[in-house]
């Protein structure tokens, strides 16, 4: 990084960063391997709420790279961490899976559809009409609606499946209500993320493959951006954006030497 400030601390998307549609991403083990090898300070970010961070832990070590459990900070993390911020010790309906529950209770949240602080929106593969019938009921009755990210579509092997976002404008359109999202592009989840760290934004590069999450959430929390070709962006389509990233570049490969 050309920068004055050296840089001492690294966040990187992991879908379309370190791997694709289950593949590792060449490079991105040694890049890594690298980053432990010289006790760089380091943070894995997704918006996938699905799964906890030992479950990416395990997904990731099955291609070939290995992130500490403690590196890896999921948008269902950040989620928890407002909350126990925002009220400690509260309780929330949430429609999601294990990687959100897990996180509201190690928080200390009560999980319960009885008169609940919240009504918590994560990603599943298996929404229930009947879950998000009775998201609506609590909205409307005044539980205060968030949700772990806005993106609308997630991938599959058969093609885009609908994700957080889209549910949420369901919800929205029933009752007039509006989510806080908390994930990316919301910066609140990289300043989650350096506090984490230890970090400062100044002198930490945020990696990533999208333009309207991963490179304005780092933009905005202050932090150099480093937009990498190997997921969802080309190149040619980084220019419809009034913003860029600090550096465009093919892989995460070409990062290695300069860690």
């Amino acid at each position: 990084m050309s920068d004055s400030k050296p840089v001492e601390a690294w966040m990187t998307d992991m879908d379309g960063v370190l791997v694709h549609e289950g593949s590792i991403i060449p490079g991105a083990d040694a890049f890594v391997k690298r980053l432990r090898a010289k006790d760089v300070p380091f943070l894995v970010l997704t918006n996938n709420s699905i799964y906890t961070p030992r479950d990416l832990q395990f997904r990731l070590r099955h291609t070939g790279i290995d992130v500490p459990v403690e590196a890896i900070w999921t948008s269902a993390l950040a989620t928890a961490t407002f909350l126990a911020d925002q009220r400690p010790g509260g309780s929330a309906y949430v429609v999601g899976e294990a990687g959100l529950t897990t996180a509201l209770h190690e928080i200390g949240y009560v999980l319960t559809e009885s008169d609940p602080d919240y009504v918590v929106l994560g990603e599943t593969r298996t929404y229930s009409f009947e879950a998000v019938t009775t998201a609506i009921r609590l909205v409307e009755k005044g539980a205060r609606f968030v949700a772990t990210n806005p993106d609308a579509t997630g991938p599959s092997n058969e093609g885009s499946l609908p994700a957080t976002g889209s549910v949420a404008a369901l919800i929205t359109r029933a009752t007039g209500v509006e989510p806080y999202f908390v994930g990316k592009p919301n910066p609140l989840m990289m300043r989650a993320a350096l506090n984490k760290l230890g970090a400062h934004s100044e002198t930490t590069v945020m990696i990533g493959d999208r333009m309207d999450t991963d490179v304005v959430a780092g933009i905005e929390a202050g932090m150099r951006t480093v937009l990498v070709l190997t997921g969802i962006m080309r190149a040619d389509g980084v220019e419809r954006y009034p913003y860029r990233p600090h550096r465009v570049i093919g892989s995460i490969a070409e990062l290695v030497e300069e860690i």
